[in-house]
């Protein structure tokens, strides 16, 4: 490894966008791209990261995977129906007795409140691999995807489409952090706390370098369906809405995407699309993450 680190994420937590200052996030990224362009380095040889997933995953649990075996470690998947808390063996027990077991636990869950309950009981670095509020391990692979196309990202301006994710309240705080601003347009009721929202997607994506959306329907609210289908229709990401973007602005989306729901297939994956160097940039990104709080 060839970047000098300026700073240390060893032992720590990321819970939160806001568990980071500027020079740490920005270290992240700069470890992101070093890592993408040289991915096989055995920075942790031996070390072992535990999957806990409460909520299904593909990109999450995969990307994980797969970063720690190219740092030299191992990856465990740790479903709960499998383990003893499904049985009635305490949170606080669970996380005491796998910290003897593991080097870090990357943790999916539902509240945020369980998330914070792994950093308390558990004596090694718990990752947010999502939860109910926030995905910031999304929100930095984004942000790489991003300043990789556009050369930085002080002064670009992301316009937000449909609902108010726990991606976007975690992109939005990290814009706060690399200088980057996120606009989103959002029906009434669907906001998400602290980001800047107006009610037209027409206003929020006019001049935007970015326009990103994501799914209307998240784990646990398939019984909303009909209802967010009829409230979020407006926000659907088109080549017409996208037309009033900046001159080359692309599209984002975390995946899964539902083409003809949030956005069509034309924009998904046509050439303006930038969704799957994005669902990429997860590795590279989690690998850096890994590494720095691993302290190799």
């Amino acid at each position: 490894m060839t970047t000098p680190l300026s700073v240390s994420l060893a032992g720590r937590d990321l819970l939160r966008i806001s568990d980071l200052v500027p020079s740490e996030a920005e270290t992240i990224l700069d470890l992101a791209v070093e890592l993408k362009a040289n991915p096989r380095q055995p920075l942790a040889p031996g070390a072992t990261l535990g999957l806990y997933f409460a909520k299904h995953s593909t990109r999450t649990r995969v990307s994980f995977s797969v970063a720690m075996a190219h740092l030299g470690g191992t990856a465990i998947a740790l479903s709960p129906d499998e383990l003893q808390i499904s049985r009635g063996e305490s949170l606080p027990d669970t996380a005491r007795a796998l910290s003897r077991y593991v080097d870090a636990l990357a943790v999916r869950t539902h509240a945020h409140e369980e998330l914070e309950a792994w950093a308390e009981w558990a004596s090694v670095p718990v990752i947010n691999a999502l939860t109910a509020d926030e995905h910031p391990c999304q929100a930095l692979a984004d942000a790489l995807t991003i300043r990789d196309r556009l050369g930085g990202l002080d002064g670009v301006r992301i316009a937000w489409v449909g609902d108010g994710s726990n991606v976007l309240v975690s992109l939005a705080a990290l814009g706060k952090l690399l200088g980057y601003e996120v606009v989103s347009a959002c029906p009434p009721g669907y906001e998400a706390p602290d980001v800047e929202n107006v009610v037209d997607p027409r206003q929020a994506v006019a001049g935007a370098d970015v326009v990103v959306t994501d799914t209307w329907i998240s784990m646990g609210q398939e019984h909303e369906r009909a209802t967010r289908l009829h409230d979020l229709e407006p926000y659907r990401l088109d080549a017409t809405l996208l037309s009033l973007a900046a001159p080359g602005a692309f599209v984002m989306h975390c995946l899964p995407a539902h083409a003809g729901e949030e956005i069509t297939a034309e924009l998904l994956y046509g050439d303006r699309s930038a969704i799957w160097d994005e669902a990429e940039n997860r590795l590279h990104v989690q690998k850096a993450l890994l590494a720095l709080l691993l302290d190799v």
